[in-house]
């Protein structure tokens, strides 16, 4: 019997609801496989040292891993509205951010990579510091005064207000505005090494799961309340409601172009490695 396959996704709702049938067997033909909790830093570190068969991981990770890991064309979060936030203690004109401290979940992430094409015209003196932070972390630290303002990403988008803070700006209107693309923030990525039959059977159990999850959403209830960090129900599912959509079971022509779209953008700032013809395609 062949080993199951080693899996990390973060606990936030969106990926334990996409997630939950396959983690517990309930994908006909699929074994559960291992799975291991952890925020997207964790994860993009995960992948780039090889040590796991899947991964959901940043699109700002993927051009480092693509030798080693194929992107799975279903199971991750691209979306439009829902776009990383930079938030102050205060209201700010985003010039003041120049010389400024701020904290960020990754600077392996798509969110670090929005905010920074973004700052190169809204910033143009530059940030004095980053610091990453756990995404849980950095509103506390806000508030906090311990960094000038933070960039954040999931469920922050319902909760800031909570917090007395205010949003600077949203990092998914500067995107969609200036592409019109969807915006591409986390990734399924998988083992080549699995084979490209190996491959198609995963992308169709990972498809499978995530229709399951629509098919009954109740099911998931449980395993997503358990692993939301305390998250109220009701934020749960906003959050569900708006990163698991039609660009989860499939990424499709326009999915695949946001993702080109960023790297190319990215790319052309020095901000990542360019990702060559070809590299994306799926086995």
């Amino acid at each position: 019997m062949a080993e199951p396959l080693s899996v990390a996704y973060s606990p936030c709702p969106n990926d334990t609801f996409v997630f939950h049938a396959w983690a517990h067997g309930l994908v006909p033909g699929a074994d559960a496989p291992e799975v291991r909790f952890a925020d997207i830093d964790v994860t993009n570190g995960l992948a780039e040292r090889g040590e796991l068969d899947v991964l959901k991981i940043s699109y700002g990770q993927l051009p480092w891993v693509l030798e080693e890991y194929a992107l799975l064309p279903c199971g991750g979060a691209l979306g439009r509205g829902c776009g990383p936030l930079v938030l102050t203690a205060g209201p700010l004109e985003a010039a003041a951010l120049a010389g400024r401290r701020v904290a960020v979940p990754s600077e392996r992430s798509t969110a670090y990579l929005l905010f920074r094409l973004w700052a190169q015209e809204a910033v143009p003196g530059g940030f004095g510091e980053i610091v990453v932070l756990p995404f849980h972390e950095i509103m506390p630290a806000v508030r906090a005064g311990e960094v000038d303002a933070g960039l954040v990403i999931h469920e922050a988008r319902f909760t800031y207000r909570q917090y007395g803070l205010h949003c600077l700006a949203d990092m998914g209107e500067a995107w969609e505005a200036a592409t019109g693309l969807p915006i591409p923030l986390g990734a399924i990525v998988a083992r080549r090494s699995l084979g490209a039959e190996r491959l198609r059977e995963l992308a169709d159990t990972v498809r499978q799961s995530v229709r399951a999850a629509w098919a009954d959403p109740a099911a998931s209830r449980e395993y997503v309340l358990a692993h939301a960090q305390e998250m109220d129900p009701a934020v749960a599912e906003q959050h569900i409601g708006l990163y698991v959509n039609e660009f989860t079971a499939d990424l499709g022509e326009e999915g695949y172009a946001a993702v080109h779209g960023l790297l190319a953008r990215a790319a052309e700032q020095g901000l990542v490695p360019a990702v060559g013809p070809g590299a994306l395609a799926f086995p």
